[in-house]
């Protein structure tokens, strides 16, 4: 046995962090999954001009004007390596004009893709569907906001963990199957300031749509019972996409 394939195989009692999904009733593994910071920031006059810092300097994302802070930005940055964000992201952000604006710290968000087991194309699922999401100039409003679950939800046994997630995912078809919203769905456990367990980016052509979802979701058991705080939302038009 040569040592590249010895490597491949498992140690006894190794941990398995790879993602998991299921394909013609087979599990498959990918251990590699999409990484996404979310940075807000004030006092900005010229959004063109941080857009052209962004392009300059070959990030990939998106970037919105807040529609809640008539001189308010927000950044979506999406890498695999989450180096990135520590040192090509983070030297733009300490740079002009970024580093001539106002941090928004409330609304910092860093995530990554997740599966859950039944995704029949984990490459697709993890990293090319969020990017597509992202890179869609059709969908340019957006609401980003961090959740935090009730601990309770663990305790839950897992057939009723299922069909409360279930719920969740009939409303998003119904959504996005009309053409209204497409949705991130990010996990963030351990990454948050905050405890939060998820960052979640809903993304649409009208922004009344994405409101509406935010709506449905109240009447979700999910929601209802086994949330313990949603929010706060970043809410923002794209201006500006990299060409991803």
């Amino acid at each position: 046995m040569n040592s590249s394939s010895a490597s491949q195989d498992q140690a006894p009692g190794a941990l398995d962090l790879s993602e998991k999904g299921m394909s013609r009733g087979q599990v498959t593994k990918l251990d590699r999954r999409l990484f996404m910071k979310f940075t807000a920031f004030g006092s900005c006059r010229d959004p063109q001009a941080a857009a052209d810092a962004l392009s300059a300097a070959g990030i990939d994302g998106v970037l919105y004007i807040d529609a809640n802070d008539p001189q308010g930005i927000g950044v979506i940055a999406p890498h695999e390596d989450p180096d990135h964000f520590v040192t090509t992201l983070r030297k733009v952000f300490n740079a002009p004009p970024f580093s001539d604006l106002q941090h928004k710290p409330e609304f910092d968000m860093l995530g990554r893709s997740y599966s859950i087991g039944y995704e029949p194309d984990l490459e697709d699922s993890l990293l090319i569907k969020p990017r597509q999401k992202l890179a869609n100039r059709k969908f340019p409003w957006a609401v980003w906001y961090p959740l935090q679950r009730s601990k309770k939800f663990q305790t839950l046994p897992a057939d009723h963990q299922l069909r409360i997630l279930a719920e969740h995912g009939t409303l998003a078809k119904r959504f996005g199957s009309a053409g209204y919203a497409a949705d991130v769905r990010l996990a963030c456990h351990g990454l948050d300031k905050h405890d939060n367990d998820f960052v979640i980016g809903l993304l649409g052509p009208m922004l009344h749509p994405l409101s509406a979802v935010v709506q449905e979701m109240r009447k979700t058991e999910q929601t209802s019972q086994y949330l313990d705080s949603l929010g706060p939302f970043f809410v923002g038009k794209a201006i500006w996409h990299s060409e991803f």
